[in-house]
């Protein structure tokens, strides 16, 4: 019987937070790119949705896959022997066809639909997601990596735990490189709940892939860059040269993507908002990245570092949606699934639930 650090709920809920308030920030440019981002918004220093005459709360896959999902280990008994297949049985369970969580956009060019339609066939993960199914180009986009935080959060200071598990649950769809970033990103965030240093989360996240792949190089490059260079733009330019969409296929490659992410980190000054700026500003897949590192900004420095800049939580009220199968569960907040996840660690743990607090605070 394992025990939890003593602030694990209130960090899995900075985490939750972190992620929603990221995710709400990129998606109204979601895809743009570094010039036009600076061109028509300059600095993504806040929200700006009303700018652009956007809604803020809105549906996204990266919320929907990232908390449905995890479902799989309640679903299953919270064990620690949960499959790939079990998990691809999830995605069935709850998806519905052309509707709810996934970008629906056909065999061979959604990865994650052709993930689906490999799983309606049939074929159990991790073969659904194999790259020898699929293809290369397909199967290492960036979808392994935006929907894996609540893994992380399930399994604090257990890097290898997480890693495990990110691996499981993102061969459902993914494959390669994919799954490689989605390894660091989950032991990354895991270790956050009780290590503050980058270089430490950074080590961390290393150590679980394999050193021979192009996300560990990428990795090294950009911490060597970050030490001879200042100018985060800089960094960016050097990364778009090297790894830049030019260099990988698809619609939305894993490696530049992470890139980013691992630059925001580097030139953030472990600042939530300087952080998530970096990462909005420098373009791309701008929803994804910045969910990924506001859950990691926020389960590392807590709720405390949530408020060391604007307001970010008022506009959003802990709200989120999901929509799936379980029409119930489609109107959301962070604490419902603060709670979600804190449980399926406890059943990790063989503890019993954790009782509900008051509303407002986890």
């Amino acid at each position: 019987m394992d025990t939890l650090p003593p602030d694990y709920a209130e960090r899995v809920y900075a985490g939750v937070l972190g992620k929603i308030i990221g995710v709400y920030l990129g998606r109204p440019f979601e895809g743009w790119t570094h010039e036009a981002i600076t061109e028509r918004l300059g600095d993504i220093n806040y929200y700006v949705h009303e700018r652009l005459d956007k809604p803020l709360i809105v549906t996204d896959d990266d919320i929907s896959g990232t908390f449905t999902f995890i479902r799989a280990l309640a679903d299953y008994g919270d064990r620690r022997d949960l499959t790939p297949t079990q998990i691809g049985r999830t995605w069935l369970n709850y998806l519905i066809e052309e509707r709810t969580v996934l970008w629906w956009g056909g065999m061979g060019n959604s990865t994650e639909h052709t993930a689906y339609l490999r799983l309606k066939e049939g074929i159990p993960a991790p073969q659904s997601g194999s790259m020898a199914l699929n293809s290369q180009v397909v199967a290492e986009q960036i979808g392994a990596q935006i929907f894996i935080d609540g893994w992380a959060m399930v399994a604090p200071g257990d890097p290898a735990l997480a890693a495990d598990l990110a691996q499981r649950a993102a061969s459902v769809s993914h494959d390669g490189e994919a799954i490689y970033g989605a390894q660091v990103l989950a032991a990354m965030e895991s270790l956050a709940f009780v290590e503050a240093d980058l270089d430490a989360l950074l080590d961390a996240g290393v150590s679980v892939i394999p050193v021979n792949s192009v996300i560990y190089r990428m990795i090294a490059e950009l911490r060597e860059l970050r030490r001879q260079e200042p100018d985060w733009r800089e960094a960016r330019r050097w990364l778009d040269t090297h790894y830049g969409y030019h260099i990988y296929g698809g619609n939305c490659h894993m490696v530049p993507n992470h890139g980013l992410i691992i630059l925001s980190l580097l030139y953030g000054d472990d600042d939530f908002q300087k952080t998530l700026m970096i990462v909005n500003t420098a373009g791309w897949d701008t929803d994804c990245n910045s969910g990924n590192v506001g859950c990691l900004m926020g389960i590392k420095n807590g709720l405390a570092g949530l408020a060391t800049g604007p307001d970010y939580r008022g506009p959003v009220a802990d709200r989120l949606y999901l929509p799936t199968a379980d029409g119930g569960r489609a109107i959301s907040d962070a604490v419902i699934e603060t709670y979600a996840l804190v449980n399926s660690a406890r059943g990790l743990r063989g503890l019993a639930p954790a009782a509900r607090a008051a509303r407002g605070r986890c």
